[in-house]
C-alpha cells in the first residue's frame, strides 16, 4: 500500500489550519511541503515561518521538498523548522553527496528530486545515501499540471536501479497524481503519491484521501 502525502501547495493559504486539522483527521500518511524560490522554479511558494507554523498542527511527518537554488545552505534552518524528510533537487545540488549527508546530520531523512528530463541512471552511485526519490512527473514550479506519460518508465527504470544496488530508497511520484493513473504508478513501483489539486479541490478531500490510500 502506498503512502499519501497531500500537498499543501494546492490548499487554501488562508485557511492552513483548517488544512492541517483535515490532513490530521485523514488518512494521509505525510504533509508534502513544497518551498519554490522564483529563481530554480518560476513561482514563489512559502518558505520557513509557514513551515515553522505548520509543524505546530501538524501530527504527522513533514516532507519538505525544496525547489530552490542552494539548499544546502539552508539544511539546520529546515531541520529547525520542522521538517523530518529534506528532499533537494538533483539539479540544484553540485555537491550532491555533501548534501545528503548534511541532511542526515541532523537527523532528517534525506531525498533526492529529479525533473522530468533528468535521467534516472545518474543517482547511481548515491542511491545506497538517498532515502527517498522524489520523481517530478510534471514539470516544476506550478500546481495542477498534467502527468507526464513517461513517469511510468522511469518509475520502472528507478526501481530496477534499487534492486541492483541493494538500497532501501522510497520512490516518491509529485504531479498529476489522481485516481486514475495511481494504481499505474503503485504497480510501476511506486512508494509514496504526492497528491495537491485532486486532493483539495475536491467536494470531499478527506474521502478522496481515503479513496487514493485503498488503491
Amino acid at each position: 500500500m502506498a503512502l499519501i502525502a497531500p500537498s499543501l501547495l494546492a490548499a487554501d493559504f488562508a485557511n492552513l489550519q483548517e488544512a492541517c486539522e483535515m490532513l490530521n483527521r485523514s488518512q494521509a500518511d505525510w504533509y508534502h511541503l513544497d518551498v519554490m524560490d522564483g529563481v530554480f522554479v518560476p513561482n514563489i511558494s512559502f518558505g520557513l515561518p509557514v513551515i515553522s507554523a505548520i509543524k505546530k498542527h501538524a501530527r504527522k511527518t513533514l516532507d519538505v521538498h525544496l525547489m530552490i537554488v542552494q539548499p544546502e545552505r539552508y539544511i539546520k534552518d529546515f531541520k529547525a523548522a520542522g521538517a523530518d524528510i529534506l528532499t533537494v533537487h538533483y539539479e540544484a545540488s553540485t555537491h550532491l553527496h555533501r548534501s545528503l549527508q548534511a541532511i542526515k546530520a541532523e537527523g532528517m531523512q534525506a531525498g533526492v528530486a529529479l525533473n522530468p528530463h533528468t535521467p534516472v541512471h545518474l543517482l547511481k552511485d548515491v542511491l545506497h545515501d538517498i532515502d527517498l526519490v522524489c520523481m517530478m512527473s510534471v514539470n516544476p514550479g506550478f500546481g495542477g499540471q498534467k502527468f507526464i506519460e513517461n513517469t511510468y518508465n522511469k518509475v520502472r527504470e528507478l526501481k530496477a536501479l534499487i534492486s541492483e544496488t541493494g538500497s532501501a530508497t522510497r520512490i516518491e511520484i509529485d504531479g498529476g497524481v489522481t485516481s486514475k493513473n495511481a494504481a499505474q504508478l503503485i504497480e510501476a513501483g511506486a512508494d509514496v503519491l504526492v497528491a495537491g489539486s485532486f486532493v483539495f479541490n475536491a467536494a470531499d478531500p478527506e474521502k478522496t484521501i481515503s479513496d487514493l490510500k485503498a488503491i
